[in-house]
């Protein structure tokens, strides 16, 4: 059948020569005009200025493989979610005021869409993987009502396959279970390896399909998102994904070393709002359907802490919790603790980093010596080597792989949630955070901080001699950083 219809089509060319002429002209000002469509859309983005050089080098110079990519994944909000989301109140009827609404970095907070800081809420932090798991365990055990958690990865092994059964026992004992999985991140365990809590009645949806895509640029957006809410009451906020080598029944040697925290009070509504707009937005049902889940009581007042729940990503119009970063770094005035598995910051981020420590401020940054990521190590390191130049104490954390997320300003204030410090969770990811602004919790932070600053050891610059690859992998790292 193709031999006749090629043997046709090369007669035809012999034959009309001057379409050998005209097709590659053709095929040139789609290109160019493929390409022009490309950069409008990039600059209507309003992206950082690294990432707009960076698609706009793939752009021009690899026009075949950057504008394909660009449609693809070039993407950063999506107005119809964020206005849906903007629906929903910010604000917890009848919850404690926090005093600390009025410092400066609670009101960057709020002016971007947060909910105000509110007090009355308990905080304990679980430092590692063995008691992250039993906590997680236990609270499944232990709901009456309704389960809702969302994940960025649940593994396909151990830990796995144990979530998975025992959310179906509590799915088969009446409790409503909902567990919402990142596409890309649960690419291989989204599909029958949930089965068994499907037949049990409960309820799993992908989050963003990569095939077929939702919108523009949908692949580009990961929910990388990790809360557990149970019974509307009590809530798991952190950093760590669902998977043997985040947590686990027994130790491992080489699981990574993380934190998150179990939150009871008036915020745990924050957290189960947020979990329910994005159930909402992945499963196709309505925020009027899941009303009850959004008008139950809330929380009483079990505690002092004083917390800011922040959204950030696609579906929030601004940047919150990243100008909220960079407003508790630019007004500190003693010190700036920082501890993050990947580091790929924009420019004002890095500036106001140098000033600071130059300004005589303690900053301290503590990353993997070496993380599960390489491309991220290489594309960190012009970053780490400014920064230690300017006064910042980069330290290196090893052995083993460090995943936790936290900042600490004048061990006073302290962030954790589920963002990293780069481009792609500041930007491009849905994340959440909380602030917290209380001194037992702060006091918490610190001393898990001085533990994790025991275990690193300072960068060293090298010599510049003999480093001609090394430094040219740096500046090519650099260069994809912002796609990262």
């Amino acid at each position: 059948m193709d031999q006749p219809t090629l043997d046709q089509a090369v007669e035809t060319a012999k034959e009309h020569p001057w379409i050998l002429g005209v097709l590659p002209h053709v095929l040139t000002v789609l290109g160019v005009l493929l390409a022009l469509f490309a950069i409008a859309r990039l600059m209507s983005e309003r992206k950082r200025p690294s990432n707009t050089f960076a698609w706009l080098f793939a752009i021009i110079f690899i026009p075949y493989l950057g504008v394909p990519l660009f449609l693809l994944f070039g993407g950063r909000k999506l107005r119809q979610l964020a206005a849906r989301k903007a629906r929903l109140c910010p604000i917890v009827p009848g919850a404690p005021l926090s005093p600390a609404a009025t410092c400066f970095a609670a009101r960057v907070l709020t002016l971007n869409g947060a909910c105000p800081p509110i007090g009355g809420n308990r905080v304990r932090f679980v430092p590692d993987g063995e008691e992250a798991f039993h906590e997680l365990e236990q609270s499944i055990r232990e709901a009456k009502h309704s389960i809702h958690i969302m994940t960025f990865i649940l593994g396909r092994d151990a830990v796995g396959r144990r979530l998975v059964k025992l959310l179906a026992q509590r799915a088969r004992a009446g409790v409503k279970v909902r567990l919402l999985l990142d596409s890309l991140g649960c690419f291989t365990t989204k599909g029958h390896f949930c089965d068994p809590l499907r037949a049990a009645g409960g309820e799993v949806v992908a989050f963003m399909p990569m095939l077929p895509l939702q919108t523009r640029g949908s692949a580009n957006l990961r929910n990388h998102r990790k809360i557990a809410v149970f019974d509307h009451q009590r809530a798991l906020l952190g950093g760590r994904n669902l998977a043997l080598d985040y947590m686990g029944p027994t130790p491992l040697k080489r699981r990574f070393r993380d934190i998150g925290a179990m939150i009871e009070g008036p915020a745990v509504s924050l957290l189960n709002e947020i979990f329910i707009a994005d159930w909402a937005f992945a499963s196709g049902q309505s925020i009027n359907d899941l009303h009850e889940d959004l008008t139950l009581a809330i929380p009483a007042s079990v505690g002092d802490s004083q917390l800011q729940i922040v959204a950030s990503g696609p579906d929030v119009e601004g940047d919150a919790l990243y100008e909220g970063i960079l407003s508790l770094v630019q007004q500190a005035e003693r010190s700036v603790w920082i501890v993050t598995p990947y580091f790929i910051p924009d420019e004002v981020l890095q500036r106001s980093l140098m000033v600071q420590a130059r300004a005589g401020i303690d900053v301290r940054l503590v990353v993997p010596a070496r993380s599960n990521h390489p491309i991220t190590d290489l594309a960190r390191k012009h970053s780490l080597r400014e920064l230690q130049q300017a006064g910042v104490n980069v330290l290196y954390y090893g052995p083993g792989m460090n995943h936790a997320k936290f900042i600490l300003v004048d061990e006073a204030t302290g962030v954790w949630g589920s963002a990293n410090m780069d481009l792609r969770s500041l930007f491009v990811n849905f994340e959440v955070a909380a602030v917290t602004y209380s001194a037992g919790d702060t006091r918490v932070i610190s001393e898990w901080m001085q533990d994790v600053f025991a275990h690193t050891k300072p960068m060293v610059l090298r010599p510049g001699k003999g480093r001609f690859f090394s430094t040219l992998g740096e500046e090519v790292g650099r260069l994809i950083a912002p796609l990262l």
